[in-house]
């Protein structure tokens, strides 16, 4: 089993929510793994070791590009980094609340209240960071995205490989956030990370002509000072 990759808390209180580009992290079922191979080595008689990196930008933390679900969307290197950037909220799944159910519009509330949120990250427990690839996690319900959109979202981060059911052939989650100019973060390490309020750092990496960029994602206390 590959190794469980809780939130990492940093001396000044900040949160590294980063699952890493490692292989022992889980990809996909069927898409490319993580792995470091060698085009130079020193021992083979080269001035420098040189990587090389082979896998699929879904692997770890990674931000989707509109491009992943519509081929005429945006790729990787139109991701608005200042979107990535900013005050956001971290949620819990409500205690008990089944996988299989979507997260409604209902379910929300009691979480958020009804005021507006631009950057939100949820907290499922169903996530890659546990050492596998869960078999299922709760995703938004179309009505619920549309709910956040209109109240501001720009950004949906999940601890969970997508923001649609692993079955789903149709993503309407990513359609439906994508459709209304706002962004998906997904892979991320977030238990032990408490409820509430933060400073999201999570750019993602400038790729050009890719379907998702990988994304090193810390949160800062909102009171944090260099």
């Amino acid at each position: 089993m590959s190794r469980s990759r809780p939130a990492v808390r940093l001396a000044d209180g900040t949160y590294d929510i980063t699952v890493p580009l490692a292989p022992e992290t889980p990809p996909w079922p069927g898409d490319v793994p993580f792995a470091c191979g060698w085009s130079c080595r020193r021992e083979a008689g080269a001035s420098v070791n040189l990587g090389v990196f082979t896998h699929s930008p879904h692997v770890g933390t990674h931000a989707d590009a509109p491009l992943h679900v519509e081929a005429g969307w945006p790729a990787s290197e139109a991701l608005p980094a200042g979107v990535f950037v900013g005050a956001c909220r971290v949620v819990a799944l409500p205690e008990g609340h089944p996988v299989e159910e979507p997260l409604s519009v209902a379910t929300l509330v009691p979480l958020l209240g009804t005021g507006a949120v631009k950057r939100l990250l949820l907290r499922t427990g169903h996530t890659v960071a546990h050492g596998t690839f869960p078999e299922a996690w709760p995703v938004l319900t179309v009505e619920a995205a549309d709910w956040l959109v209109a109240r501001g979202l720009r950004l949906w981060g999940t601890d969970a490989p997508s923001a649609d059911h692993r079955t789903s052939q149709t993503l309407p989650v990513h359609h439906a956030l994508f459709g209304a100019g706002a962004f998906v973060l997904e892979n991320l390490a977030l238990d032990g990370v408490p409820v509430g309020s933060y400073e999201l750092l999570a750019a993602p990496l400038l790729v050009h002509g890719a379907d998702a960029a990988p994304v090193r994602a810390l949160l800062r206390p909102p009171t944090f000072r260099a």
